[in-house]
């Protein structure tokens, strides 16, 4: 099991930031580049210290050694990053917390960003290569890469670990293929190896910074991915995706870059593709096909951490209730979100159709990578003074170093925002204002409902003490509620319109807590509201942001003891209150905010199936909330 879950999450994690050196190098020293950087043998040592020591600081040691720490019960990612920070407001204080908490969403959207970028300068980058047998597949390049994006997103319905089976090999594969590549490009001209000297990194950066500077934003490139390894390590685990990048892909990757560095030394002409040029003649079409299933699985890594932030990001109340499939008994972490994978297609295909090429994509792709890194350093940072209560000035010596880095690349692809990093930003903060006004929208609601609903407690004493008494009916009615404080809008209804109730009842609210998952032993809350006999209760499940709610197996667990009554669940009726949202004429938020959260709420999947009722035997009534 063990060596079956990391090759798989060799095959998931590590395709985005193991296919960076098909095209770091090229973008450095492309002279189409606002801000080209001159092939010279000291720049070349430079631009190749520079990553080696980039990938260490940020890859090797802010994410594996540190942030992987920051995991929420096994999750990863920002918004698990979000809910340590929101669990540590009493010591960083609520304004502060809440600061950082909305850094962190916007983090969450530009990965987003960089979702819909991956997985068309991936794949772009790898069949391009072709251009390198035969010039005359120039105009191929976009239509094959079209097809290999369709297919791709065609299959995530099968789930990660069957995808992970299939393209652990075939990383495998790759890595060893580009390692040996390198090795043979260094044994030519093995002085590159001076390169791991960090002093060429420093005199590179300090000796020609007006050259060094712009060049960080292609550099920036070859820790495209780091996120990934942090978004995706719900999926299969810290100690799997650490074993692999130390022993495996860290090395491959290495060893690639001083080999096309090596190869750039002996040749300048060669800038515009050291990658493919570094292969053999013989080898340079099985080549291209390698790397083109390389960047498929490039793609799968930043698919599948969209997934898992998409799905935090729900159930923590920024995004609207999504269907979620989970697509492994084993791992509760692999799941597949539709509305999220059409989402990304349509992006991904739009990106490929509109850009053309990988170059084209280049100056976009580092702004979302960089915005998302450096976000999450500071919210490693935060997490590390409050929750693991770090000497401050052990926490200010370590932020200084990294943030230094991250705010470096950040600001070197500031300089491209004309070039086409404007294009991560937007996309970037569409989903934020879409995150955040859902939250704001969503206690607008809260509040609204609060009103029409009324008090629980006080409306079953009607309940109890109606003259003439409630007719109650043989049976077991359950109520979908959102808490104990409020009657259910349809259980008034029901009582207002048809004067019955069910011989049982149960009022049921589901909350989800800051943790991945809840044992079925705590899941479960009863309440009698008062009356020990009246044939209605309260229960509370209580479910983890990556549990799947299923209200029948939660109502199986309720002790009898406490039901007042046997409830007949085989045969019980359940109701679900649908609200109508329309705009009021004094609306809660600005005007287009507040359609923007109309139009969101339509994406909200069907509860029946959310909650896994049984569709003959639930019933559903609605009112009108104005917001």
């Amino acid at each position: 099991m063990g060596a079956g879950l990391a090759v798989s999450a060799l095959g998931v994690v590590f395709g985005d930031i193991g296919t960076s050196p098909i095209y770091t190098m090229q973008t450095v020293f492309d002279p189409g580049d606002p801000h080209p950087v001159p092939i010279s043998r000291d720049h070349i040592y430079g631009v190749v210290s520079v990553i080696f020591w980039s990938v260490m600081l940020i890859v090797t040691i802010t994410y594996v050694s540190l942030v992987m720490r920051a995991n929420n019960d096994g999750e990863g990612g920002v918004m698990a990053l979000i809910t340590l920070v929101k669990r540590s407001s009493d010591k960083l204080g609520k304004r502060t917390a809440g600061i950082l908490a909305s850094l962190g969403i916007l983090g969450a959207a530009l990965f987003f960003g960089d979702s819909m970028i991956t997985p068309a300068i991936s794949v772009l980058s790898a069949v391009e290569g072709a251009k390198t047998i035969d010039p005359g597949l120039a105009d191929w390049v976009v239509p094959i890469t079209a097809v290999i994006i369709a297919v791709l997103f065609s299959v995530q319905r099968h789930g990660t670990a069957a995808v992970g089976r299939l393209f652990g090999p075939v990383m495998i594969l790759w890595f060893g293929a580009i390692g040996a590549c390198g090795v043979m490009g260094i044994s030519r001209e093995p002085e590159i190896l001076r390169a791991l000297n960090p002093m060429y990194a420093l005199g590179f950066m300090a000796g020609h910074f007006h050259i060094a500077f712009f060049a960080l934003a292609a550099i920036v490139l070859s820790v495209t991915g780091a996120e990934a390894l942090y978004a995706d390590m719900g999926h299969f685990g810290r100690k799997p995706i650490t074993l692999a990048w130390l022993l495996l892909v860290f090395p491959a990757c290495t060893l690639s870059y001083f080999g096309q560095g090596a190869l750039l030394l002996q040749n300048p002409s060669v800038h515009d593709a050291p990658f493919f040029l570094l292969t053999p003649d013989w080898g340079r079409l099985p080549m291209v096909l390698l790397a083109t299933a390389a960047t498929v699985i490039a793609s799968q890594a930043v698919i599948t951490g969209a997934f898992s932030v998409a799905a935090q990001a729900a159930h923590l109340g920024y995004l609207p209730r999504l269907r979620i499939l989970h697509t492994s008994a084993s791992t509760m972490g692999q799941i597949y979100v539709p509305w999220i994978n059409t989402i990304l297609m349509v992006a991904v295909l739009t990106l490929v159709f509109a850009f053309r090429s990988s170059a084209a994509l280049a100056y976009a792709f580092g702004m979302a990578v960089t915005g998302t890194i450096t976000i999450t350093t500071i919210l490693f940072l935060a997490v590390a003074r409050a929750r693991w209560n770090w000497p401050l000035w052990q926490v200010i010596g370590l932020g200084a170093t990294l943030l230094t880095v991250d705010l470096l690349f950040l600001a070197a692809n500031m300089t491209k925002l004309v070039h086409g990093a404007w294009l991560p930003l937007l996309i970037g903060l569409a989903t934020f204002t879409v995150m955040t006004t859902w939250q704001a929208g969503r206690k607008v609601v809260t509040r609204a409902r609060d009103q029409v609903e009324g008090p629980l407690r006080p409306f079953v004493d009607e309940i109890v003490s109606s003259e003439p008494p409630l007719t109650r009916v043989p049976g077991t009615a359950v109520f979908l509620n959102r808490g104990v404080e409020t009657a259910p809008l349809a259980m008034r209804a029901n009582v207002k319109y048809n004067r019955m109730l069910h011989e049982h009842v149960v009022v049921l609210s589901l909350t989800t807590t800051t943790v991945p998952r809840i044992a079925d032993a705590d899941r479960l809350s009863v309440d009698d509201l008062g009356y020990s006999d009246d044939g209605i209760i309260h229960v509370t499940a209580t479910y983890g942001y990556m549990d799947r709610p299923n209200v029948p197996a939660a109502l199986a667990l309720v002790d009898s003891a406490h039901t007042e009554g046997p409830l007949d669940l085989s045969g019980a009726t359940y109701f679900l209150s649908k609200v109508d949202l329309v705009m009021g004429k004094e609306p809660s938020m600005a005007p287009w905010r507040t359609r923007l959260f109309i139009g969101t709420s339509y994406i909200t999947s069907d509860a029946a199936a959310y909650f896994q009722l049984p569709p003959d035997r639930t019933v559903i009534l609605g009112s009108r909330i104005e917001v």
